[in-house]
């Protein structure tokens, strides 16, 4: 066995990125062209694969480290043939002024999602999608890695297409982007189900919609336009946003809490922990309510998976969080273990971490239930997207005063809109106003998440 060094390659003109992923562990082991890291410039992301094949002795590089071309990402025990097959060889003779094959292919996947692709020439002629190249639920999985470039792995992961369920076309069963592009077709024609589609109680893709296509509009005619490129958050929560509202059957419950004396009381502990600096939201005391109302509705708390109901046992609250680059998700993790003090700090640094685009993958992920909070810019109720693999999420709007009738008087009451958007499949409406009027108790008198 024989240790190699693998380096970054020639990434262009980007000297220096940022590691937003660390794919592989020490005792992996790794084939030749397997992603190895994630970077992410100012512009794009892309993944590094390896070079050779081995097992994963140590690594060199961790999550925000910074890399460049010959950057040493890690150290890999490779066998004798692997390492023998990859000393240099005189290259055939080029021209001075062709650029090397790699450095083009690099520069192509660290390209901005929005630039064109132009398609890859194929050795064979690309076929339609066969029904058994599709992942189904129970099927075997397949272990071998998929057989495709970075900037392939790339185009597919922005159309959010599983490779392991692609057929390739090219040399030795490559996958190009025509083959990507082959599949998606199939899939939107109703010729095959994606995994996305066989996990959500196995819904057909469908026939096609018979939408009429998308205008095309030269807007310059009318007038002087600025032509912005959507942010790469934009872009991929789109994309999110776009599957869960077409696939996910939507219904909103709307519901309003009286927090009166919830207000009170954060107020009263806001002066009281002034001078450490703690300062409590409503969003705080909201999940904790929360968490005592997914307790008492674990249907809220689960997940489809196929035609079956995965129930947590853990409480993990995602927030959407507003930044300069569009929405984001954190996720506060074992909420039912913190108390409010706790998870006001929390809260605190997830969302400075937003805005600061400094969130990890792993405070993004593993989420039970989200909470949208429109409170602070105003509106009276909305319909929130449900945040799939989720059943439900629950979206809060500007609190307001209004006469309420006490059996003696009309008093001023200080009252909270919610909207609960749930997932038909799974919630029924008679349920869904349970869990709000429930949520709605408890907010109004907090003594109650005691119980």
């Amino acid at each position: 066995m024989a240790m190699v060094e693998i380096k970054v390659p020639d990434i262009g003109d980007f000297a220096d990125v940022a590691v937003i992923e660390v794919l592989v562990k020490p005792g992996d082991s790794v084939v030749t062209e397997q992603s190895l890291i994630t970077v992410e410039s100012d512009k794009a992301s892309m993944e590094i694969p390896s070079s050779q094949s081995g097992v994963v002795k140590d690594i060199f590089v961790k999550l925000g480290d910074r890399v460049a071309q010959g950057s040493v990402i890690l150290s890999l025990e490779a066998s004798e043939a692997a390492a023998s097959a990859a000393l240099p060889t005189a290259p055939p003779e080029a021209p001075a002024n062709a650029p090397s094959q790699a450095s083009g292919a690099m520069q192509k996947a660290m390209a901005p999602v929005s630039a064109p692709v132009a398609p890859q020439p194929a050795s064979a002629p690309a076929q339609a999608v066969p029904a058994q190249a599709i992942h189904a639920p129970g099927a075997a999985v397949v272990s071998a890695l998929p057989h495709a470039s970075p900037s392939v792995r790339k185009f597919a992961r922005e159309l959010g297409v599983p490779l392991e369920d692609v057929k390739g076309s090219g040399p030795k069963g490559r996958i190009t982007e025509e083959d990507v592009k082959n599949f998606t077709k199939a899939v939107m024609g109703g010729a095959a189900r994606t995994q996305a589609m066989s996990s959500s109680a196995g819904a057909d893709a469908g026939a096609p919609l018979g939408l009429l296509p998308w205008p095309k509009v030269d807007f310059e005619k009318f007038g002087p336009v600025i032509r912005q490129d959507l942010s790469r958050i934009k872009k991929i929560s789109g994309a999110n946003l776009h599957r869960n509202w077409v696939m996910i059957p939507h219904v909103t419950n709307h519901e309003h809490a009286d927090v009166t004396e919830l207000e009170a009381l954060r107020v009263q502990l806001n002066k009281e922990n002034e001078k450490a600096g703690v300062k409590f939201t409503l969003l705080a005391f909201v999940i904790k309510a929360v968490v005592a109302a997914l307790k008492k509705f674990p249907d809220f708390n689960a997940s489809l998976d196929g035609e079956a109901l995965v129930y947590k046992q853990y409480f993990h609250i995602g927030f959407a969080a507003d930044t300069p680059n569009g929405l984001v998700v954190p996720v506060l993790r074992d909420a039912d273990q913190k108390g409010l003090m706790q998870i006001t700090q929390e809260l605190a640094e997830l969302s400075k971490k937003a805005r600061e685009g400094k969130l990890l993958p792993g405070e993004m992920t593993g989420g039970c239930f989200t909470i949208s909070s429109l409170g602070g810019i105003g509106g009276r109720y909305f319909s929130p997207i449900i945040n799939a693999p989720e059943v439900a999420i629950l979206g809060l709007s500007k609190s307001f005063m209004e006469p309420v009738w006490n059996g003696e008087a009309f008093a001023p009451r200080l009252t909270l809109p919610m909207s609960l958007s749930y997932d038909h499949r799974v919630i029924d409406g008679a349920l869904a106003a349970r869990f709000n009027a429930y949520l709605s108790q408890i907010l109004a008198d907090f003594r109650r998440v005691m119980l």
